[in-house]
């Protein structure tokens, strides 16, 4: 396929994805934003105004994205033409590496187009939890915390972590955090699983090789909307000091919560608020996006067996990192294999993310 062909055809790629996105209605959503965000008393509801900011600043970087990629492909066109004129072997290649440079773009963006579950556009909760393995796989869990931190930080996407409990020798037990970026949770909720490490323990003075494991949870975050029942007599609230690192207090008030569901044995913790009431406040709507996740999960498995499938779920582990005998990282779903962990673990997943995000589009379909 010549250059003309290939920059027609990502042209055509492109419009189908502008028709999906609503290039109108975003305008017509930013414009309103902007009018929201310019009334002076709309920070008197902090949370409210937060909202507003960060969808504004999201739907201007997504609509500002498609428009690049629309001038970019114009000037790729013109580029070439150049290199035909002038017969110039330079121009022409720099025509070429623009030319991949945007089919990888586009296809990045036509990943988007395929996320319309029903939470997809939704922020997303991440609990990541220490399983087998010791130390290893206290260690474990905090690398997977830096990775999807890391990735985030890549994306411009805020974080915010609502509680961490600390192993005694190294590590952490566990940690929940969100990803406050819209269609966060349509993009990592392929991540959910166990992910399974294999090196060489820091932690053996034998220098022998430790598997070990660590689980992640993906929920999407709750919204007004979400009608979720609780019931207090189905609490047990218990507030204690927070800790960090070692065991050290780092609240001197026992102002962290932890609120346990007696019914689905679910417990949830927040330590990083000021106050008691602010983290309770916190543990109950990461308590909420949890039921929320398993109301739809019992529904689609009830769907399922309705048409005869089998369970929803896509097994439990997902994901090798292997550091030693040899260095990989490999999806077991997808196949995807990338040969260097390091820029893995430093939150370079975008490859691991996509492929998920076609590969549950295809089940769904199915």
């Amino acid at each position: 396929m010549d250059s003309e062909e290939q920059l027609k055809e990502l042209g055509s790629t492109l419009s189908s994805i502008e028709q999906v996105l609503d290039l109108d209605g975003m305008r017509r959503e930013i414009a309103e934003l902007r009018e929201q965000s310019a009334d002076p008393d709309l920070w008197s509801d902090q949370e409210r105004a937060q909202k507003v900011t960060r969808r504004l600043s999201y739907l201007e970087s997504e609509l500002g994205k498609v428009e690049g990629l629309r001038q970019r492909l114009d000037d790729a066109a013109t580029l070439y033409e150049l290199a035909r004129e002038m017969d110039d072997a330079e121009t022409r290649a720099e025509a070429d590496e623009e030319l991949e440079a945007l089919r990888k773009s586009i296809q990045q963006l036509e990943i988007r187009t395929l996320m319309s579950g029903e939470y997809d556009s939704r922020e997303a909760l991440i609990t990541i939890n220490a399983q087998a393995g010791g130390v290893d796989a206290a260690d474990w869990a905090e690398q997977l915390q830096r990775m999807y931190l890391r990735w985030a930080e890549r994306h411009g996407y805020p974080t915010e972590i609502y509680e961490t409990s600390y192993a005694e020798e190294a590590g952490i037990k566990s940690t929940t955090f969100a990803v406050k970026a819209p269609y966060a949770y349509g993009t990592l909720r392929g991540e959910h699983g166990t992910h399974r490490l294999v090196r060489i323990s820091p932690f053996d003075n034998q220098g022998r090789r430790q598997t070990s494991f660590a689980g992640l949870d993906v929920v999407p975050v709750v919204e007004q909307s979400d009608h979720v029942d609780i019931d207090e007599n189905d609490l047990r609230i218990d507030v204690y000091r927070s800790s960090g690192p070692g065991g050290q207090g780092v609240n001197t008030t026992d102002s962290a919560v932890r609120i346990t569901h007696i019914p689905t044995g679910i417990v949830v913790s927040c330590q990083n608020e000021r106050s008691q009431i602010q983290n309770r406040a916190t543990a109950m709507n990461v308590l909420q996006a949890k039921l929320l996740e398993r109301k739809r999960q019992e529904e689609e498995e009830k769907l399922s067996a309705l048409r005869g499938e089998g369970t929803t779920s896509w097994g439990t582990q997902i994901r090798n990192y292997v550091l030693h005998p040899y260095q990989i990282v490999k999806d077991l779903r997808t196949g995807v294999e990338v040969g260097n962990p390091s820029a893995v673990l430093d939150g370079e997943i975008d490859e691991f993310i996509e492929a998920e995000i076609r590969w549950l589009r295809q089940r769904e379909a199915a």
